[in-house]
């Protein structure tokens, strides 16, 4: 995919905008909005071009540099005010207690360690008993981890931070044999990670707590809050229809990211000031800004464990092993995270490919 790639380039706006009687007040924030769509017919984005640099879409427009510029001229002058203001709920349940293939991702991008450091490492907890058996693909929970769990999430945040009735989690992974309960603090009442910190290794340590707090997070009450879209525009002097999008989202109850903060880095609060449909609006600043696709990203070991989870290649006690192989015959090589493919993966895997199509094939 990477070899096929040719890039595409595309611009767009993006402006800073404020309500119009308050603008400068320090309670009512400016807010950052993007160009979305221009005479009625929405601006092509990354997503919309092939892997080849193709439009993929007939009904979206491609913006050039002259073309964002005079527009960006254009706009100076012209008044902005508030199209449309739509609230939905929000609501964003806990992730599944770990799997070896969830714990590998998520301890290999936290730690920035490799898939065998991440097993090594819950081998050494789970041999001095302090987590359960770290090879499964099962994410179901006992009775006594749920409410080993439910306890915690209650001592630290309250009866109010758990729902009513126990969660319980279907993992849905092909070739999942379930033999053991998912990744959790082993013993029918956790010991805490402050505590196990005294005890083991740092790395073991913040492991052990990666552990701890998905396990709990997964019993505690999901995160609520409310996601504000505001579409606003503006009528050029030469009759054009620019119009402009921002989306704001407010967590009222944090709920189970109280316990696993880092978990919510895609959902970060964007506040937007209270805006009704009329409401003028300041434009502060109005920039254009070339874009450029970027080609797939190449793989790192959490997002190859990602994926053989996905095409049910390996079982949860030979990932770490597959990485480790791969590297060490040559046919991969690191580049930071990232796994590059060598002249010798191609020539194996083209032969392959030639003469054993159907052994090689991921259904078989």
């Amino acid at each position: 995919e990477r070899i096929k790639f040719k890039m595409a380039s595309y611009w767009d706006l993006e402006g800073t905008f404020a309500a119009a009687a308050a603008a400068g007040a320090a309670d009512e924030p400016s807010f950052a909005a993007k160009l979305v769509s221009l005479d009625g017919t929405r601006l092509a984005s990354g997503g919309d071009f092939s892997l080849r640099g193709e439009l993929t879409r007939d009904d979206r427009l491609v913006l050039d540099e002259e073309g964002a510029r005079s527009l960006v001229t254009e706009l100076e002058d012209a008044p902005f005010a508030v199209r449309s203001v739509e609230s939905k709920p929000y609501r964003k349940r806990p992730f599944a207690p770990f799997i070896t293939s969830t714990l590998q991702q998520v301890a290999g991008r936290a730690l920035k360690i490799s898939a065998k450091q991440v097993m090594s490492m819950a081998q050494r907890l789970y041999q001095d008993g302090y987590i359960t058996y770290m090879r499964t693909d099962s994410t179901a929970l006992s009775a006594s981890a749920v409410e080993a769990a439910r306890a915690e999430a209650t001592e630290r945040f309250g009866a109010a931070s758990i729902p009513s009735s126990p969660r319980s989690y279907a993992k849905k992974v092909a070739n999942a044999q379930e033999a053991h309960e998912a990744i959790r603090p082993a013993g029918d009442r956790f010991r805490s990670p402050e505590d196990v910190a005294r005890e083991v290794q740092p790395g073991d340590a913040r492991l052990y707590e990666l552990i701890w707090r998905r396990t709990v997070a997964s019993q505690m009450n999901d995160a609520i809050g409310e996601t504000v879209t505001v579409r606003l525009g503006a009528i050029t002097p030469s009759g054009r229809d620019a119009e402009f999008s921002a989306a704001g989202t407010v967590i009222t109850d944090r709920g189970w990211m109280q316990v696993e903060p880092w978990r919510s880095d895609d959902d970060e609060e964007r506040r937007l000031p209270a805006l009704d449909a009329g409401d003028a609006l300041d434009a502060t600043d109005v920039t254009a800004d070339g874009h450029t696709t970027k080609a797939p990203a190449r793989f790192t070991e959490a997002s190859l464990v990602a994926k053989l989870e996905e095409l049910g290649v390996g079982r949860p006690s030979t990932y770490a092993s597959i990485m480790e192989t791969i590297q060490n015959r040559g046919y991969v090589w690191k580049k930071g995270s990232a796994l590059v493919p060598s002249w010798t993966a191609f020539a194996v895997t083209s032969m392959l490919e030639q003469h054993f199509a159907e052994l090689v094939d991921y259904s078989f």
